[in-house]
């Protein structure tokens, strides 16, 4: 029975070290040869590191991109290698190369390039016309195709399969989203199924700018079963063997023209390559996980490394959000560890590929801030996270020693410096030039670009990057204070609802058994403590009323009278619209982090500032 031993490596690229990305690949085909691969397999533009956005517009780029495959090819005997990479060949494409013994044997060009939410790869790259090419590799035919055309069902897998592929290939550089992993499963399980094919689905892993990918590198059956599953957020290789069934014809009897009439092509037979690779030597193969990458984000299982048995405990399920219902409410608790993994590896690429020492943040004492702190910790070290406790006037004691309660359990550094002093100088200026002190949200804004203003020095002074702690729900309803709240470098729960927030901290309590994030931190009333006995309710509704609102108009695209047709307030409804509306002038302003649900405020929704369409105007 012939078989394809398999090495599928969920690697961590750097966007943009080329020759630091072709060393890690170089270093992980040497492991696969020694476990008996035949075939190792890389991520979509694992050479450019995805995505590298318009550094493709220049042409040293480029070059050093070409010439550093070409290292790799050289170097590269004794298996085959497919590798994600662009091709710059009378335009440019996203390619994946099939190299065999030292040199590169095809490039297999993406043919149906993403141009939504995040994706704008038409920006960039020219789709892929083909040819179709089979490759036969120790007497298995395989193909290879790239990311997005696995996700249409008469796409470029339909083909391959009617091509005679026993096997597809698909490389791919997909990020996480909340239910992402679910629906991927979903699709695999279906073009595998109506195409008899194996499909072995390798996703690239690790932060990016906000966004984050989470692996989960995948093997499907011709039966539609999960045969083989590595773990999610973790650098490692996935060693698989796929044994196929002797029932398929010899390549010279394939019906081409009847292939070409199947698929409705009249030029399909013009457009089809079989080419042979070298035979590999399997003896001695094994199956299973090897961890290159260091860090184990918390809350990951340790267990043996058995893929199959990791594909028998996963149940993939279909998901989408519940309209109408807090994101929160939604996800089952697989999700919820997902998503704060998410947080813990984005946040930790973040700061250690922009060459950070380390973060600081300011502690309120309040949910968000807490939550922060405890994902830096676990995604630093809690020797590299440095909190600060800022009290003003209107600053509680109990929210001071939650603070410091918190900073205990984590073991990072607290450090105090109370702004009222120069708040208070501050106030006396403005009375001397105005004749009247700040007041009112002046001055409520005032002490909040206070704190901003010493978090940003002490991270000039230290080089520790700041982390801005605010949330989804008050970005999207502009609760927050331009140049205080938003000043930072990088916005670790900035697509996290409040209620999210809440859900998250409660979990990261359950799974470490004890109380990280104090119970009085959880308990008590959200506020900015800005104003004598001030409350989040003052300003906006209750967070499970606001959260399903900012999540139906934001992410799921819903108008204000589908909202009010479910039966929530009207008024409260217009307000929510008006205000997501009025303040995207300061989420522009504010700086990146995780991208966790289906659309975050960034890339992925790209609003005009200046807008004259305010659909809740019209709503009486």
């Amino acid at each position: 029975m012939p078989s394809l031993t398999i090495a599928a490596c969920q690697m961590n690229p750097l966007v943009g070290d080329i020759e630091g990305n072709v060393d890690k690949m170089l270093a992980m085909t040497e492991l696969a040869k020694t476990r008996g691969a035949s075939l190792v397999v890389f991520p979509e533009l694992a050479v450019s590191g995805y995505p590298p956005e318009d550094l493709l517009a220049k042409s040293s780029y480029l070059r050093k991109c070409g010439s550093e495959l070409e290292r790799l090819a050289l170097q590269i005997h004794g298996i085959t290698a497919i590798v994600g990479t662009p091709e710059s060949n009378r335009g440019l494409f996203n390619s994946a190369a099939v190299i065999d013994e030292g040199r590169i044997v095809r490039y297999v060009r993406k043919e149906i390039l993403p141009n939504y939410l995040v994706f704008d790869e038409k920006r960039y790259f020219n789709g892929g016309i083909g040819p179709s090419i089979i490759f036969e590799k120790d007497n298995v035919r395989f193909g290879v195709s790239i990311c997005e055309d696995a996700w249409f069902a008469d796409g470029p897998v339909s083909k391959l399969a009617a091509y005679g592929a026993e096997v597809v290939i698909n490389i791919n550089a997909s990020p996480y989203s909340i239910g992402k992993r679910q629906d991927r499963a979903a699709m695999l399980k279906d073009r595998s199924s109506k195409n008899g094919v194996f499909i072995v689905y390798v996703n690239q892993v690790g932060g990016q700018d906000e966004l984050v990918f989470d692996g989960a590198s995948m093997a499907y059956s011709p039966d539609g079963e999960l045969v083989a599953l590595a773990e999610s957020f973790l650098e490692e290789i996935l060693y698989i063997e796929l044994e196929i069934a002797e029932t398929r014809p010899a390549v010279e009897k394939l019906d081409i023209s009847a292939v070409a009439s199947r698929l409705e092509d009249s030029t399909s037979a013009e457009r089809f390559e079989f080419v042979e690779l070298s035979s590999g030597d399997n003896d001695g193969f094994e199956e299973g996980l090897f961890r290159t990458g260091g860090f184990i984000p918390f809350g990951s299982l340790v267990r043996e490394p058995d893929p199959r048995e990791f594909a028998n405990s996963f149940v993939p399920k279909t998901w989408s959000k519940t309209p109408f219902v807090p994101l929160s409410e939604s996800i089952e608790e697989s999700m919820v560890i997902e998503t704060y993994q998410a947080l813990e590896v984005g946040t930790r690429d973040y700061v250690s590929k922009n060459g950070f020492d380390a973060i600081v943040l300011g502690l309120s004492g309040g949910i968000d801030s807490a939550l922060v702190a405890v994902v830096a910790s676990d995604a630093l070290g809690p020797d590299k996270v440095h909190c600060v406790g800022m009290p003003s006037m209107y600053s509680s004691e109990g929210s001071l020693t939650d603070a410091k309660q918190l900073v205990s359990n984590l073991g990072a550094e607290f450090l105090m410096l109370p702004i009222e002093t120069v708040h208070q100088a501050f106030l006396d200026a403005s009375e001397h030039v105005l004749g009247r002190r700040f007041e009112g949200l002046t001055d409520e804004n005032l002490q909040s670009r206070l704190r901003g203003v010493y978090l940003m020095a002490l991270s000039n002074q230290r080089n520790w990057l700041v982390l801005t702690t605010g949330n989804k729900s008050e970005m999207a309803t502009g609760y927050s204070t331009l140049y205080g709240d938003t000043a930072g470098g990088f916005g670790v729960i900035k697509d996290l609802s409040k209620t999210m927030v809440y859900r998250l901290s409660r979990f990261r309590n359950q799974l470490a058994g004890r109380e990280v994030i104090p119970e009085a931190i959880l308990e008590k009333a959200p506020s900015a403590e800005l104003r004598p006995d001030q409350r989040d309710v003052d300003s906006l509704p209750p967070y499970e009323i606001l959260d399903p609102i900012v999540e139906a108009l934001v992410e799921l695209d819903y108008d204000t009278l589908d909202l009010i047709d479910a039966g929530f307030d009207s008024d409260t409804v217009v307000k929510i619209a008006r205000l997501i509306d009025l303040n995207e002038y300061k989420r522009r302003q504010s700086p990146p982090g995780v991208r966790v649900t289906q659309r975050a405020f960034g890339k992925d929704r790209r609003v005009p500032i200046t807008n004259g369409f305010k659909p809740w105007k019209t709503v009486n």
